[in-house]
């Protein structure tokens, strides 16, 4: 946030919602020392009640610290205690900071924040042979602390992505100038072969292959229009393997749903292909991510009957309450957070004329014994078997979150990832750090996974003009 004049010998002073956040993060700072104040150990002991996810994280952290102080003496405790790495060798120190009396920063009311800026000066003033830094998650604490000129910083070593980056398309277009009727080879300096196998068609490159290019992505010679649209199989630095993509523009529909451009066409594809086994959809509000993926577990699971079942999730964003204090079932529970699950089931089922069936008893009946709605905290220990997993609102997951939901995935199960990292609506991530960027980057390169994200928005005019306007 503030540019540093770092020394050599760093000490970070850690807040506690940076240790929420990641609890591995004691062991992201290298050789430098790390310190804990006692008002974070102090606020780590008031959160670890409880079965809520900060509760079971602020045991896990305690349970690292318990770990690190078992086997050593209090003498030890107090020159630092060594933070071991995987390899066995040893990164840094840990250090506990205790202050019996404690001065507070003048005019400033007592709270935890205010005690931890207090602690953190005053072990700056002990170490002037040191540069003390206080990385915090909380932006207010942050520019409070700028403001007292504390040395603050936040946490990034589980960004996903660096500032410089935005979170890849998961699409190539050919400019305009070079895509012509030869598909968009006119830019690249490569020879191409065409094979056809079982139906498939498969196109063979070779030559010097786009550094950006990764497996699982759209490669395409327009936005709308066009003639030539394939995905990445296989890529090497002089070689590449594409094949050609279904087109559901037109009569080749999934569920009645057609695509209106070559990415959404390319979402259909990801969704219905066998060999994809994680899709992840982005996009704003109104681009068809819930209604597209909801028709192509409808085909697949109603019609092709390659599921058994259609499990929908999303993070229950309360800006307060955990869902057990709504009266009723887990899917009552859940219902209030279930308004775009309800919306595009109605339109999906709607007729030639207009009528819905989703009202209609027996609808209800037979999609009830197929389609389920899940709480993600009540997915722990859950193996989904002959699943088509759909995880809404990815963007408001921690990585660890979406980490416990993904390997949930058992025999034939597709799981697909929707977010949009413009909505996040936890105070702690950002398009960076959120649990969409880091599945996105993860997964990059691994074959049975695709990643789209969608422009157009296909709902209104209205819709189209707020999104550009607002």
């Amino acid at each position: 946030m503030v540019r540093l004049d770092k020394k050599a010998k760093r000490l970070y002073v850690l807040d506690t919602n940076v240790l929420i956040h990641d609890p591995a993060a004691l062991y992201q700072f290298e050789e430098h020392e790390v310190v804990i104040p006692m008002t974070v150990l102090e606020e780590l002991d008031k959160h670890k009640n409880g079965l809520r996810e900060i509760a079971r994280t602020a045991r896990q952290v305690s349970r690292t610290l318990s770990d690190l102080t078992n086997e050593v003496s209090f003498d030890e405790i107090q020159q630092g205690i060594p933070i071991p790495r995987a390899g066995g060798t040893t990164q840094g120190r840990l250090r506990f900071l205790c202050y019996p009396e404690l001065k507070p920063l003048e005019h400033l009311e007592e709270s935890p924040d205010n005690r931890l800026l207090a602690e953190t000066c005053r072990l700056r003033e002990e170490r002037p042979d040191a540069s003390v830094i206080l990385v915090s998650k909380d932006i207010n604490l942050r520019v409070k602390a700028a403001a007292l000129r504390v040395p603050v910083e936040d946490y990034l070593t589980d960004r996903a992505f660096s500032d410089s980056d935005a979170m890849p398309d998961g699409v190539h277009i050919a400019t305009p100038s070079s895509a012509g009727g030869d598909g968009p080879w006119a830019e690249l300096d490569v020879d191409v072969a065409v094979e056809r196998v079982e139906h498939h068609t498969f196109y063979q490159l070779e030559g010097p292959i786009p550094a950006e290019w990764h497996l699982g992505m759209l490669v395409s010679d327009s936005e709308n229009g066009a003639s030539f649209e394939a995905i990445v199989r296989e890529v090497e630095p002089q070689r590449a393997r594409l094949e050609l993509l279904t087109n559901y523009r037109h009569k080749a529909g999934v569920w009645g749903v057609h695509a209106h451009d070559s990415r959404q066409n390319f979402a259909l594809n990801l969704l219905m292909d066998d060999d994809i086994d994680l899709v992840t959809i982005a996009g704003s509000a109104g681009t068809g991510k819930t209604f597209m993926t909801l028709a192509a577990a409808f085909q697949q699971t109603l019609d092709s009957k390659r599921f058994e079942r259609i499990v929908f999730t999303r993070a229950p964003i309360s800006m307060g309450e955990d869902i057990g204090y709504l009266p009723g079932t887990e899917e009552e529970k859940m219902s209030p957070w279930m308004g775009a699950f309800h919306d595009n089931m109605d339109n999906l089922l709607r007729d030639e004329s207009g009528e819905t069936s989703w009202d209609n008893g027996a609808t209800r009946q037979l999609l009830g014994s197929r389609v389920q709605i899940r709480a993600p905290g009540f997915m722990r220990g859950r193996t989904l078997n002959d699943t088509f997993l759909i995880i809404d609102e990815v963007q408001n997951f921690t990585p660890k979150q979406i980490k416990s939901l993904v390997t949930r995935a058992g025999r034939n199960t597709k799981i697909v990832c929707l977010g949009n990292v413009g909505q996040i609506d936890t105070p702690y991530l950002t398009a960076n750090t959120c649990g969409m960027a880091a599945v996105v980057q993860r997964f990059r390169d691994w074959p049975h996974a695709g990643h789209v994200t969608l422009r157009s928005v296909e709902r209104s005019r209205l819709a189209l003009a707020g999104e550009e306007l607002l």
